[in-house]
């Protein structure tokens, strides 16, 4: 098993928040912004002691930090560094509501988050917005906030062939059948489906999701599959493809780099170059500037060229 903490950004030592709310206050007052103080500071704290840091804001100016932020700021940056000011469940709720809000839904941002937090985060995530979980398609969200934890070894040959029977052993596809499986269990257990699943198929689960799925719901499997057979490889191709070609995916650059610079950008950044022709570091650089691009490298924390 991977460490807990994978990250890039680690907790500051010899921390203060007053002496922290101090200072972002300095780089913010009279004429000007000192965007330099800002992103140094910000992308060097941890996400709970940058939530001490807006407290103590609050108490020695009387104002909300996030509101003179953004205030002072703009652009990508501004979205970057409240997104990093901002508690992790805060963040993935926020980020759920806004993929659903207005015409159409962007499902990319719910299979991102659904797939790819753990458990116990999904429950978290459940609880703090419950209505989030009535727009995503074929009740996957329920399912998952219920998932699993461990292997159920006496479950594993029969979640293959309730797999088998339900695609390439029937005509049509019992949809059903791959959403309870794939979306209801946990990661490890589902390892081990996959591996008895290709010896009694012959198929990999990918090829049989390809055939036998289409559209949304195809999606959302491929990325349960992924995620389950490892998450910062499926980070490492959606930073990517947010990069590649002309323009930039912003919102899913930034967003899977502040969610995952203190879980696993470590193994991200690894996966990263183990995959693609270049590292993440040298892709950032390429395809950001000014301010954004600091702050965004300053996450990355480093080359792996």
């Amino acid at each position: 098993m991977l460490q807990a903490n994978r990250g890039t950004v680690k907790p500051s030592t010899n921390f203060n928040a007053s002496a922290d709310a101090e200072v972002l206050h300095k780089a913010m007052k009279g004429l000007g912004t000192n965007e330099d103080a800002i992103l140094q500071l910000v992308t060097a704290r941890s996400n709970a002691q940058r939530q001490e840091i807006k407290a103590s804001y609050k108490t020695l100016y009387g104002k909300d930090l996030i509101g003179d932020l953004k205030g002072e700021l703009g652009g990508k940056f501004e979205t970057l560094i409240v997104a990093l000011m901002t508690s992790p469940i805060t963040y993935d709720v926020t980020s759920l509501h806004n993929a659903i809000k207005g015409a159409g839904t962007d499902e990319k941002v719910l299979v991102e988050i659904l797939a790819s937090r753990t458990s116990q985060q999904v429950k978290q995530i459940v609880a703090a917005y419950k209505q989030v979980f009535f727009h995503t398609d074929n009740g996957f969200n329920i399912i998952l906030a219920n998932r699993q934890t461990g292997i159920q070894a006496e479950s594993i040959e029969s979640d293959a062939q309730a797999l088998f029977k339900a695609g390439e052993q029937k005509f049509g596809t019992d949809e059903q059948s791959f959403v309870t499986i794939l979306g209801n269990r946990s990661a490890e257990h589902l390892r081990k489906v996959f591996d008895a699943y290709m010896k009694l198929s012959g198929y990999e689960i990918e090829e049989s999701i390809k055939r036998e799925t289409s559209g949304n719901l195809k999606d959302l499997l491929l990325a349960v599959v992924k995620c389950a057979r490892s998450v910062p490889a499926y980070f490492a191709e959606t930073l990517y493809y947010a990069m590649k070609g002309s323009g930039t995916d912003d919102n899913t650059l930034i967003r899977v780099m502040v969610t995952r610079s203190e879980a696993d950008l470590l193994d991200i950044r690894a996966q990263f170059r183990r995959l693609f022709a270049c590292s993440l570091h040298s892709m950032i650089k390429g395809d950001t500037s000014g301010d954004y691009r600091k702050a965004l490298l300053a996450l990355c924390g480093g080359d792996d060229a």
